[in-house]
């Protein structure tokens, strides 16, 4: 990325000192290394997205050509993007499905309880 070489990297450290001092240049140090470290992260996450939006398209592009063709004769690709769009569909359906409430939980005895 940087066409940086050694004898680069040690003017830059013999400035940095002179100009901050032996006092404030570790902390500059760690501040820079926190600044590099978030933009890394940063950047990952962006990337992450990107490549979570495309493969949604991909998707979505795989379900409307499904729609299109009749849903017996697709070919093995769009048959696995429709098992996948279901599968997903029921994850999210999964946690606002209302709660069902099982008869055979066991009930509390309170007169045991009370010899």
């Amino acid at each position: 990325m940087f066409d940086i070489g050694f004898w680069e990297l040690i003017v830059i450290a013999i400035l940095g000192l002179i100009v901050l001092g032996p006092e404030r240049l570790p902390g500059a140090l760690r501040g820079l290394q926190r600044t590099v470290r978030s933009v890394r992260e940063f950047s990952s996450n962006v990337q992450n997205e990107l490549k979570h939006e495309l493969r949604i398209k991909e998707l979505h592009e795989h379900l409307q050509k499904a729609e299109q063709l009749d849903m017996d004769k697709l070919p093995p690709e769009l048959q696995r993007s429709v098992a996948e769009l279901k599968a997903a569909a029921q994850q999210v359906q999964r946690p606002y499905a209302p709660k069902q409430e099982s008869s055979a939980t066991p009930k509390s005895d309170d007169s045991s309880k009370h010899e």
